[in-house]
C-alpha cells in the first residue's frame, strides 16, 4: 500500500502523524511511504531521517494526496485540502466532525473513507487514540491557565499554589475523565485547591482513591456547577461524549458571576465547547479573548504547542492501526477490528457513526450495511 504523510497546515500545528521509526516499520513490510518535505521538522524529525527510513520525499502536498491510498494526518483537513479528496481514499486522522459539518459534507461528496482517531473505541469503552492527546491537553490546560492568570495577560494576578500565609488558587475541573484527571495532577502538583465535577459516582470514587482525598469531587449538575464556577480562579472544561458535540454545561449567566480576571480553558473546544461563552476557536498565535471580564482560552490543537512529546505519544498508539490498514486493507481490518470499525465516520458517501450524524443533523447508516 502507498501511505501518504502530508505536512500539517493548521495554524501553529507542528505535530506529524508518522515518525521515521514508524515509516521504517511500514517500509520493512513492503509498503511505500510518501512524505512531504518538512512534514516532521516541527517535531524535530528531518527529511534525512525519513529518507534514511526508506520514505520517498516529495515537495508538493498534491503529490502526497495524489499518490497515497492511505493518508495519515494529525488534524482534520482544512478547506484548502478538500480538493485533494478522492473516491475511497482512506483518511486516518482526528476529524471532530460533530463540530465540522462542512468537512463532513466534503468527505461524503468525494466518498472518502474517513477514520477518526477520536472515535476508535475499545470494548471496555477506552479511547486509545484520544487518550495520549487528552493526557497532554489536560496537563497543558493547567500550564496555560496558570500563565494567563498572570496580571500581565489580564488575569487576576494569582499564583496557583499561593505561598505561606496566602491561599492557593481554586481550580475547578468539569469532567473527571482522562483530561480532567491529568489536569488535576498538574494543578495539585502546583499546590492549587482542586475540585472535580463528575456525573459518574464510580469515577468520583476512583478519583478520591487515586488522589487520596487531596482533591474534592462534586456531582456534576447545574446547581453544583453554578456554585463552583462562581468560586473559580481557573475553570477547565474537560467533558467528552465520543463523536458527539460537547454538552454546554456552563452557561453565559454562570460566567458572568466569575471573578474578574479569572481564566477559562475549554479543552472540549474542538468538539464545539462545553462553555457557552466559548463562541470562537482561537490559535496558539492569538490564544485568548476576554468576555464578561474573564479570560477565555479556546485553542483547538493544544498539544500542537509541544509537538515532540505529542507526536511521539500519538504515534506510539496509531502505528499498530496503520500497520493493520496497510497490510490487510480497509475492509479486512475493519471486519476483524471492532475498535477500528467504530472509528469509521464516513464510507461510500454515508455517515457511519451515529453520534456524528446526530450532531450535524444528517442521516446515519450502519457501516455493516454498506459491505
Amino acid at each position: 500500500m502507498i501511505i501518504g504523510l502530508p505536512k500539517e497546515i493548521k495554524n501553529q500545528e507542528y505535530r506529524v502523524a508518522l515518525t521515521p521509526a514508524g515509516c521504517e516499520m511500514l517500509v520493512k513490510q513492503g509498503h511505500v511511504v510518501v512524505v512531504q518535505h518538512g512534514a516532521g521538522e516541527g517535531s524535530g524529525f528531518t527529511n534525512e531521517e525519513y529518507s534514511g527510513a526508506g520514505a520517498t520525499l516529495v515537495e508538493a502536498t498534491s503529490e502526497v494526496w495524489g499518490a497515497a491510498d492511505l493518508i495519515v494526518k494529525v488534524k482534520e483537513p482544512l478547506p484548502e485540502e478538500f480538493s485533494y479528496f478522492r473516491n475511497q481514499q482512506v483518511l486516518f486522522t482526528y476529524l471532530h466532525l460533530a463540530a465540522a459539518p462542512d468537512l463532513a459534507k466534503a468527505l461524503l461528496d468525494k466518498q472518502v473513507t474517513a477514520i477518526a482517531y477520536e472515535t476508535i473505541q475499545l470494548p471496555g469503552g477506552g479511547l486509545p487514540l484520544l487518550t495520549p492527546m487528552s493526557e497532554v491537553a489536560g496537563r497543558m490546560a493547567v500550564q496555560e491557565g496558570a500563565k494567563y492568570l498572570e496580571a500581565f495577560h489580564g488575569g487576576r494576578g494569582v499564583l496557583l499554589g499561593g505561598v505561606p500565609g496566602v491561599p492557593p488558587a481554586e481550580v475547578i475541573i468539569i469532567g473527571g475523565g482522562i483530561v480532567g484527571t491529568n489536569a488535576a495532577k498538574m494543578a495539585l502538583g502546583l499546590g492549587a485547591e482542586v475540585v472535580v465535577l463528575e456525573r459518574s459516582g464510580e469515577r468520583m470514587r476512583y478519583l478520591d482513591d487515586v488522589f487520596q482525598g487531596r482533591l474534592r469531587t462534586l456531582m456534576s449538575n447545574p446547581y453544583n456547577i453554578a456554585n463552583a464556577v462562581r468560586k473559580a480562579d481557573l475553570l477547565i472544561g474537560a467533558v467528552l461524549v465520543p463523536g458527539a458535540r460537547a454538552p454546554r454545561l456552563v452557561t453565559e449567566e454562570m460566567v458572568k458571576t466569575m471573578k474578574k480576571g479569572a481564566v477559562i480553558v475549554d479543552v472540549a473546544v474542538d468538539q464545539g465547547g462545553s462553555i457557552e461563552t466559548i463562541d470562537r476557536v482561537t490559535t496558539h498565535e492569538n490564544p485568548i479573548y476576554e468576555k464578561h471580564g474573564v479570560i477565555h482560552y479556546a485553542v483547538a490543537n493544544m498539544p500542537g504547542a509541544v509537538p515532540r512529546t505529542s507526536t511521539l505519544a500519538l504515534t506510539n498508539v496509531t502505528i499498530e492501526y496503520i500497520l493493520q490498514l496497510a497490510s490487510k486493507g480497509f475492509h479486512d481490518t475493519v471486519k476483524e477490528n471492532s475498535a477500528l470499525a467504530l472509528g469509521v465516520n464516513a464510507y461510500l458517501g454515508q455517515l457511519t457513526h451515529p453520534q456524528v450524524a446526530e450532531a450535524i443533523g444528517m442521516p446515519y447508516t450502519r457501516l455493516e450495511s454498506l459491505w
